[in-house]
């Protein structure tokens, strides 16, 4: 079978050429192939595996390129890497790999094409094309990948067991491509991760933040992370989750379970938004329900405080997983802090009051907030669904309408400290504190407008009740 055509890009040939030049075979491996035969759309990196040295390889091709591009070489993993137009081609020398048992940095050898598909990963991703003159386009599928792309299989080429020991992350990224793809993982392949499942403990948490980020940006995170439950590794790397399944039953009363409600969330979160973080606050939400679940014989089940005991569980589970400790963080914390506050203004008649606090709580981050809460409607009763998105509707219009109002959003005080020592002759003291804070807290109230003429007025009326003198 030939596939000419997916190699259109003029990169192809020039490649083929520096090829011929160092007297070399090359070929086209992995994602682009996988992508192209799926027509996922056009592939923004390339690999090209040389029999012989990939460095060289791509020193020759920046030669016979125009511009000649920049080459990056990487000696300890010999491979090297250009970019061309907006396109990221990393070469590598085809190679024989074998691992100890306490890594997954190979021992490298020189090898064959053969050699080269034997290590990789998945079947879909050791499919070749020749870029030799004679061969061009022809396509070398040693382990039937074809087929399995047509069946939507994930399968190892080699024995499950010694792919997935060898390099454990690869049982994440068999559960990402399931989910990215919507795929099935191979029987056999499948329990071969439950086997292999303590191997994860290996690998670093930034490599699986990689793969644990690429499941959620997919269009239906549930997909991995159900595969990541069943198997055993969410328990090693996001125990919080695990923590949340199951239903406990006290004198007939019973609870949801959690865990199957966030991925419900998630999913529906991941159709209204591409934002990562956001969709991380999503899967986190209701991690502080675990930890604050308590059974009241006259009330049933209760998660008093779920949300800020989620909001600081957050900041550790960062810290455990080497995540960034920035403002994506903060962004998720607030979210889950948050995550309830919606949710009453929408099942009581929401109030301007209410709604001002909301957005000067939320800031910038209100519309994200509702649509989190938006997310976690997965009641399956159809009338308590439209009611819940129906009030949602009159909140967000109401948020709209305050705002425009009254300008709570990034709220800054009418009336400064500064102002206030001025008028009352003051140092620095609690004072001060203590006559913002009851400007504030009229403005949210509504009892006066957010301007600075009110705020000045009720500035000296608070100054006189603490017994401040206005400066003459």
């Amino acid at each position: 079978m030939n596939y000419k055509q997916a190699l259109k890009n003029p990169i192809f040939k020039i490649i083929s050429k520096s090829a011929k030049e160092l007297q070399l075979d090359a070929y086209v491996i992995g994602g682009f192939v996988r992508d192209y035969i799926l027509q996922r759309g056009t592939a923004k990196d390339i690999d090209i595996v040389a029999i012989g040295s990939g460095i060289e390889l791509a020193k020759q091709v920046a030669k016979n390129l125009p511009n000649n591009p920049k080459v990056q070489v990487f000696k300890t993993y010999g491979t090297a890497m250009l970019r061309f137009e907006d396109i990221e081609i990393e070469f590598v020398g085809a190679r024989k790999e074998s691992y100890n048992e306490d890594s997954r940095n190979p021992i490298v050898e020189n090898g064959t094409l053969e050699d080269d598909q034997n290590r990789r990963d998945f079947t879909i991703n050791a499919l070749a094309l020749d870029l030799s003159e004679d061969n061009y386009g022809n396509i070398l599928d040693p382990f039937n990948g074809i087929q399995d792309l047509k069946e939507a299989i994930i399968r190892t080429p080699l024995n499950p067991d010694i792919t997935y020991s060898d390099d454990p992350l690869r049982m994440m990224r068999a559960i990402r491509f399931a989910t990215q793809l919507n795929f099935k993982i191979e029987e056999e392949s499948l329990k071969s991760i439950s086997k292999n499942k303590e191997r994860i403990k290996i690998i670093t948490n930034e490599r699986i933040v990689v793969e644990l980020n690429k499941i959620l940006e997919s269009s239906k995170p549930s997909i991995g992370f159900l595969l990541l439950e069943e198997t055993g590794l969410l328990e090693y790397i996001l125990p919080e989750l695990t923590a949340l399944k199951g239903i406990d039953e006290v004198e007939g009363q019973k609870h949801k379970d959690n865990f199957y409600h966030t991925l419900e969330v998630v999913d529906n979160i991941s159709k209204n938004t591409d934002n990562l973080w956001l969709r991380w606050a999503a899967l986190l939400h209701d991690i502080g329900k675990a930890p604050t679940k308590k059974f009241h014989k006259k009330i049933g089940w209760t998660f008093h405080g779920h949300e800020f005991k989620g909001s600081k569980m957050v900041y550790h589970l960062f810290k455990r997983l080497k995540m960034p400790l920035n403002d994506k963080m903060k962004f998720v914390q607030k979210m889950v802090y948050m995550s309830s506050r919606p949710i009453v203004l929408a099942e009581d008649m929401a109030t301007d009051s209410a709604v001002r606090r909301l957005v000067f709580d939320a800031g910038d981050y209100v519309e994200d907030l509702m649509t989190l809460c938006e997310a976690d409607i997965t009641t399956k009763n159809p009338k308590k669904f439209k009611k819940y998105h129906n009030n949602f509707k009159i909140v967000r219009n109401k948020i709209i309408e305050v705002e425009e109002r009254d300008h709570i959003r990034n709220f800054q005080p009418p009336v400064s400290g500064e102002i206030i020592m001025e008028t009352f002759n003051l140092k620095p003291c609690r004072e001060i504190g203590t006559i913002k804070e009851a400007i504030k807290e009229a403005i949210l109230e509504g009892d006066i407008p957010n301007d600075f003429e009110a705020a000045y007025q009720l500035m000296l009326k608070e100054g006189e009740k603490l017994g401040l003198k206005v400066k003459k």
